[in-house]
């Protein structure tokens, strides 16, 4: 079964309408002003340096991708984000997965699809979902191979075909070019007008979104859930720590989070971030 690329309108037209108002029980009240303090503030920081890094499938031996989890426990049964990193002409093995992941290019290209596909590459930035139980492959380029992935339990396995299945779900792929974003004019969610966010998926309480947070931005991005995970996609974020007002300079694959309502300080000195948001509430970027 070859991926279905979304169309760019249609996917806007959905989001921009669902933004302002959300249709799973989710807080939808805008937010006019950011709490200025937080009392016991649960904010984290894990840079990129800090990831342990081991094998993704430990029975193709040297030829494995490796596996840096982010947060939660990619071999146990809870929901968890980690980075998945491939050598430079990897192609995998037809093969399935016993749950479904999320995923995001984060550095080279990486092509997932049916094996009888045409190379699909997708560039950083790039999303595209992987249903339990379809025949796939994995291949990547470049001198430098990284992408976000992301279950809602685990344990993540690596399966044979034969033991393949169709779960109803259909595959998903968005190049970056085909990403769309919306401005502050679009949705209640942002207030700096060279900022951005996309909407990326919705499953009951939970959500996924891209934000771009434009070079020169200083400001905050409060979060309102108990669930809340940001992973750096694109550029180098500056982060202050509410507590000890340390400074840490948050580069592609590293995170920050919350569990539960929270100011992130956070600064851009430089290119466009892009940020990759997991969130069972609202969030509000503000200048």
């Amino acid at each position: 079964m070859k991926k279905i690329t979304i169309c760019a309108l249609l996917l806007g037209i959905v989001f921009s309408c669902e933004s302002p108002a959300n249709k799973t029980g989710e807080k939808t009240t805008k937010v006019s002003q950011p709490v200025q303090k937080i009392e016991n503030p649960t904010n984290k920081v894990v840079l990129s340096s800090e990831i342990v890094w081991e094998k993704l499938n430990p029975a193709r031996g040297n030829q494995s991708p490796q596996a840096g989890t982010i947060w939660g426990d990619r071999k146990g049964a809870v929901a968890t984000g980690f980075l998945a990193k491939f050598v430079d002409g990897f192609s995998s093995p037809p093969h399935i997965h016993n749950v479904t992941y999320r995923a995001v290019v984060i550095k080279g290209l990486i092509h997932n699809d049916d094996e009888n596909a045409k190379n699909m590459w997708m560039q950083p930035g790039s999303f595209w979902t992987q249903p339990k139980g379809e025949s796939h492959i994995t291949a990547a380029k470049g001198e430098e191979n990284i992408a976000y992935v992301e279950i809602d339990h685990g344990p993540y396995l690596v399966k044979p075909t034969s033991e393949a299945f169709d779960s109803g779900e259909k595959p998903v792929n968005i190049d970056a070019s085909n990403i769309v974003w919306l401005n502050n004019t679009t949705t209640n969610w942002i207030d700096n007008s060279n900022a951005s966010i996309s909407f990326l998926w919705k499953n009951k309480d939970l959500q996924g979104l891209f934000v771009k947070i434009p070079k020169g931005f200083m400001g905050t991005l409060q979060s309102n859930g108990t669930v809340f995970h940001a992973v750096i996609i694109k550029g180098n974020l500056l982060y202050e720590l509410p507590t000890t007002k340390e400074i840490k300079r948050l580069d592609a694959g590293s995170y920050f989070t919350a569990k539960a309502k929270a100011i992130h300080e956070i600064f851009n000195e430089e290119e466009d971030v892009i940020l990759y948001i997991r969130t069972n509430d609202t969030i509000k970027l503000s200048e």
